[in-house]
């Protein structure tokens, strides 16, 4: 269930104010302005009027600024007990003009939508409830607002409004890939988890937000992993916020194809990497840092080149061989104690960045030490990323021998395909194959005199190749 905001003081007011003018638009005639969007689960036209922007009150539940919400903790509260005072709405206001993530910078792209409503007036109508609420439309309403204009063009709700129905409408409108303004990334993850908390498919969001079901299962798994970040990174009355993730979205993308990837053959290797990168992540190094820290990073490349005071500080881990199943009387083994190490640096590095950016909560001393640490540590990710760098490049060189064999094995299976399509149609060229043939011989045998000089020890494989280009050689 939505949660209940209650009734705006205008309400009343506004609801005279709406029929007045739908009455007004339906004893004129003639082609009227309609909006059309889906009520309960049909497509509805609703009717499009003017209302004037100064009675008409910011939805305090709009997905578009959840995650910022938290950005003031006090004025957050004022919004869950009074979401109507000029306060709240005024704080609303204010995130509506945020960066999303870092509410206290004007976004730029407010910037853009107030030159354009300027220039060019609306082009699109929002959408309210007959108490004056804007289910869609808030951004629009707080630049017209900045621009003093006196009123804003809105379809309006059937009367039986409830605010169940206001969530699900402005989500029907506003996280479709096709809406001009996208929510942010972080808002767009909790607006997908609200839809799996009143127990919907991954399925039913994909359709309904126009997206695909394993993107929805990513964006889950994202959300899971952040709110574990922000729990571990509390230090005393300091704690990181989901909005502070607000830019590492292609990062978090990546971290989770590559974490699914991995799993696939060891968990433990998933979870060292998994842990390395959101160090990495925390700490702002760009994607293609980050994508060259594989599940050895930490203990071949990272622990080394951290300081003697870093490693100090981060807890020691005691791990067990062996972890028992309550209730079934059995063990199992336990998790690699690498991962519980590598864990253990995320969450120091966490709570350091929770102090740093804890303002006057902690003091000055605790914000310099916190600096202190995220800078050495940093450096250290820095260096270590040199080697591992390296050792990438050396490891793609390596790989691409192969890799080349592979897919002409691959062509030469579409190949054999192709022959039997081309007996039954009586279309193949002889001619021409038999020359692509010679042409895979002489490719062959110079592949197996490179062969030769380059591997020492040759395995069965090679020494077929070895063994055919001889024979070759002998005809």
């Amino acid at each position: 269930m939505s949660k209940d905001f209650g009734r705006p003081p205008l309400a009343d007011e506004n609801q005279d104010r709406v029929e007045r003018r739908l009455k007004e638009l339906r004893d004129a005639g003639g082609v009227q302005e309609t909006l059309r969007i889906e009520w309960r689960g049909q497509p509805i036209q609703v009717e499009v009027i003017d209302m004037p922007v100064k009675s008409l009150y910011y939805n305090p539940g709009t997905h578009r600024i959840r995650a910022q919400r938290t950005y003031d903790p006090v004025r957050d509260r004022g919004l869950d007990e009074d979401a109507f005072s000029a306060e709240s709405q005024d704080y609303l206001h204010h995130l509506l003009r945020a960066l999303p993530a870092d509410p206290s910078k004007r976004d730029p792209d407010f910037d853009v939508l107030l030159e354009s409503l300027r220039g060019f007036k609306q082009n699109d109508p929002g959408l309210i409830t007959r108490d004056g609420i804007l289910v869609n439309g808030n951004t629009r309403r707080a630049a017209l607002k900045d621009l003093a204009e006196p009123s804003i063009r809105v379809g309006v709700l059937p009367s039986s409004c409830t605010w169940d129905d206001i969530n699900r409408v402005e989500l029907a409108l506003q996280l479709r890939k096709d809406h001009r303004r996208d929510y942010s990334y972080i808002n767009r993850l909790l607006a997908i988890d609200e839809q799996l908390g009143l127990g919907r498919t991954h399925a039913d969001i994909a359709r309904e937000f126009r997206t695909t079901t394993r993107a929805c299962e990513q964006d889950h798994w994202v959300l899971t992993t952040l709110n574990d970040l922000v729990e571990r990174s509390r230090a005393d009355d300091a704690q990181l916020r989901l909005l502070d993730f607000e830019d590492h979205q292609e990062k978090l993308k990546e971290l989770h194809r590559r974490w699914v990837k991995e799993s696939a053959s060891s968990q433990d290797k998933a979870e060292l990497m998994k842990e390395s990168r959101l160090t990495a992540i925390i700490l702002g190094f760009s994607k293609t840092d980050v994508r060259l820290i594989e599940p050895d990073f930490t203990s071949r490349y990272l622990d080394t080149r951290l300081p003697e005071f870093v490693r100090s500080q981060v807890p020691a881990v005691a791990t067990a061989a062996t972890v028992a199943i309550p209730g079934l009387n059995r063990t199992v083994r336990a998790a690699d104690p690498k991962v519980a190490e590598a864990r253990a640096l995320t969450d120091f590095v966490l709570r350091a960045k929770s102090v740093e950016a804890a303002g006057d909560k902690a003091s000055l001393e605790q914000v310099a030490e916190a600096a202190k640490i995220i800078s050495a540590v940093r450096e250290a990710v820095e260096e270590a990323l040199e080697p591992a760098g390296k050792d990438a490049r050396v490891r793609k060189r390596k790989q691409a021998a192969p890799d080349r064999i592979v897919d002409a094995c691959h062509d030469i299976d579409q190949c054999i395909t192709d022959l039997v399509l081309s007996r039954a149609s009586r279309s193949l060229d002889e001619e021409i194959f038999d020359e692509a043939v010679l042409k895979l011989r002489e490719s062959l045998g110079k592949l197996a005199m490179e062969a030769a000089r380059s591997i020492k020890e040759p395995g069965d494989g090679v020494t077929w190749l070895l063994d055919a280009a001889r024979k070759e050689d002998g005809a």
